[in-house]
């Protein structure tokens, strides 16, 4: 073989593998190609990604952690801190959480198919790597929440394969034939199980009614019968839950008497319910009670960073409280006969990596460093905390990201990034390849946290709800007016992001503000309230009917006509890059295309990407790079020019 030929046979391999190409699964329309020089560019920014923390060695001091293998996630054990990871999961599809059986030798662990988020359980024997994992569960249902009886003998999980919206709770036995009975038949997709009750007797369960209320009750397993642990007359919202001191209390973050979300004690012989945080400021979001059942530890959001305190259960007195580096908490878990807890941290200058603190001792421990994967440094700025009035005088927080004003004098673009849910918050953390806008582009990033958004009190969080949704499109404005008043921000160049709910919040701004906007980005985004609600997966009909409204009431249909994207596409005049995948339960890929086809029947620009094995966001590293690729080609083209 020749040196001309030998070549392009290397150029033909390389674009299989290298970053920016186009995986076999995408679909693109209107996306220029991804040149050499480019992918060469985008290289240090595509391997930033984070290790998670996922659980403890059921009788060792051992980690369980997810890291990347290949085009996915899957979990790994780690002997020590910053030992060598041993993999336990592998595959084309990512698992995203385990859990060990106590006591004994097997990993109970969740997957999907290509994003469609219908979990399948999975158990595998870690003393014999030779043997395949066991399937649990149909594969074909949405199998959620699975929880191990203290004893390891049991698996309770919540599943919809009756009917596929309503969550059953079933409870198999772990070993084969593993025989199962259901335990309790739902009416709702709200239905899950929590944990165990200590002696394994009892279910704790949870009821979501939506954004606004759930309900805790216990179950007798032997028996099934239920009993309401949270009060039967006042509606409350309970967002985390847990048995304590022997299975005699629950303890939950609840907004009991307050705003935010604290920390409650629940006696079960009495009903009594009382706050061991005497005036919350901030949302308690995430909780952990020690295997013995003395200490409680909680994490705080406070104005986006976490924060742990402590209590003593047995008296209810705070006590001291490991202070951690700072950034972003997430999945604490407890090491079984200890008071170390493990927990996932996203700090400023770091993406994610597993941790863990020692009541006891105050001391912590990081388990993964991912600081030493890139081979060049990426600069990460600390963002600026700002707060700016909307119309009404509400107080809007954004975060706001400048680059270096040394490389990058005088006014920047300005990407502005809506978060999803729309009950999801921005957080200060670390922004993975997005410090290319940054570094590279000299592209400001500015994070509104629009009302309805999380972390900033329940009131504030039901402030878009139903015929409020425009108000957030509102605050919008606001954060404009404040960029057009910066002196380090060019109010002529901004582009919208968001993905999900961000992306609705991206496609509402180039539709009620085109001349404030240069261009825009939808990821997974609503185009049209109606359709979504009548098209999203039959479980989540119900929850998104009470946070948008019931598209079969005609003056709510009315209302969301009003203020759906694709209904107005005519006043659409920026350019769109639209981001889908073909398997989203949530926001259906014909969202995607009703927006794309109603831009282009209006002579508008439109970039298309659909990944037919994708679900709600790109989890595949290839996807997600050529996502990134495709989107940096974007603004430089629209926003940059």
């Amino acid at each position: 073989m020749g040196l001309p030929s030998l070549l392009s046979v290397l150029t033909c391999l390389l674009a299989v593998v290298l970053p920016g190409a186009v995986p076999p699964n995408i679909v693109a329309e209107g996306v220029p190609a991804v040149t050499p020089a480019l992918t060469t560019e985008l290289t240090p920014y595509l391997n930033l990604g984070g290790a998670g923390f996922r659980g403890w060695h059921a009788t060792r001091r051992e980690a369980l952690v997810t890291t990347r293998v290949g085009d996915a996630s899957h979990l790994h054990l780690m002997a020590a801190p910053l030992a060598k990871r041993v993999a336990l999961t592998g595959g084309v599809e990512p698992v995203k959480s385990g859990r060990m059986q106590p006591g004994g030798t097997l990993l109970l662990y969740a997957a999907d198919r290509g994003g469609d988020e219908n979990y399948q359980l999975h158990l595998k024997d870690l003393a014999d790597p030779q043997a395949k994992p066991a399937r649990l569960t149909d594969g074909k249902s949405r199998n959620l929440s699975a929880c191990w009886s203290p004893d390891g003998r049991r698996i309770a999980y919540a599943t919809n394969r009756r009917n596929g919206k309503d969550n059953d709770i079933v409870v198999v036995e772990a070993r084969p034939p593993y025989a199962e009975r259901v335990v309790h038949a739902g009416t709702s997709s709200g239905w899950s199980p929590v944990e165990w009750s200590p002696d394994g007797a009892r279910l704790l369960l949870r009821q979501s009614l939506g954004q606004t209320e759930t309900r805790l009750w216990t179950m007798d397993v032997a028996t099934t019968t239920k009993s309401q642990v949270t009060s039967r007359t006042d509606r409350h919202y309970y967002a985390a839950a847990a048995f304590a001191e022997g299975g005699k209390t629950v303890v939950a973050l609840a907004d009991f008497g307050a705003d935010f979300l604290t920390p409650v004690r629940i006696d079960l012989s009495t009903g009594e319910t009382r706050r061991l945080d005497g005036a919350p400021e901030w949302d308690g979001e995430e909780l952990a009670v020690s295997e013995d059942g003395t200490r409680l530890v909680v994490a705080f959001n406070v104005e986006g960073f976490s924060e742990l305190r402590c209590w003593d259960l047995a008296t209810g007195r705070p006590l001291p409280a490991p202070r951690l580096k700072a950034g972003v908490l997430s999945g604490l878990q407890f090491r079984p006969g200890s008071h170390e807890v493990g927990f996932s941290l996203n700090s400023e200058d770091s993406a994610s990596d597993a941790w863990s603190a020692d009541l006891d001792s105050g001391l912590t421990t990081r388990w993964t460093d991912r600081t030493t994967k890139p081979k060049v440094a990426i600069p990460s700025p600390t963002p600026e905390v700002v707060r700016v009035p909307s119309f009404d005088g509400l107080s809007i927080p954004a975060l706001v990201y400048h680059p270096d004003a040394k490389k990058f004098p005088g006014r920047r673009p300005v990407l502005m990034i809506f978060h999803g849910g729309p009950e999801g918050q921005s957080r200060p953390g670390y922004r993975g390849s997005f410090h290319f806008y940054l570094n590279e582009l000299g592209v400001a990033l500015v994070y509104p946290n629009v009302r309805g958004s999380t972390g900033y009190g329940r009131r504030y969080l039901a402030l878009d709800d139903g015929l409020k949704r425009e108000d957030a499109i509102k605050d919008v404005a606001a954060v404009l007016d404040w960029v057009a008043k910066s002196d380090r921000l060019d109010a002529s160049r901004v582009a919208a992001y968001g993905g999900s709910y961000g992306g609705f919040m991206s496609l509402a701004c180039l539709v009620n503000y085109p001349e404030r906007f240069r261009c825009g980005v939808d990821n997974v985004g609503i185009a049209n309230f109606a359709t979504f609600l009548r098209d999203t997966s039959d479980y989540r009909r119900g929850a998104r009917r009470l946070e948008y409204g019931d598209e079969r009431k005609p003056e709510v249909k009315a209302f969301l006509d009003r203020i759906s994207p694709a209904n107005h596409a005519g006043r659409i005049r920026d350019p769109l890059l639209i981001v889908q995948g073909r398997n989203d339960p949530r926001v259906p890929y014909t969202e995607a295309e009703r927006m794309r086809d109603a831009v282009k029947a209006q002579g508008g620009t439109v970039w298309y990407v659909l990944a037919k094995d994708e679900g709600h966001g790109f989890v595949k590293k290839s996807n997600a790079d050529y996502q990134f690729a495709a989107t940096i080609l974007f603004l430089r083209t629209h926003l940059l020019d």
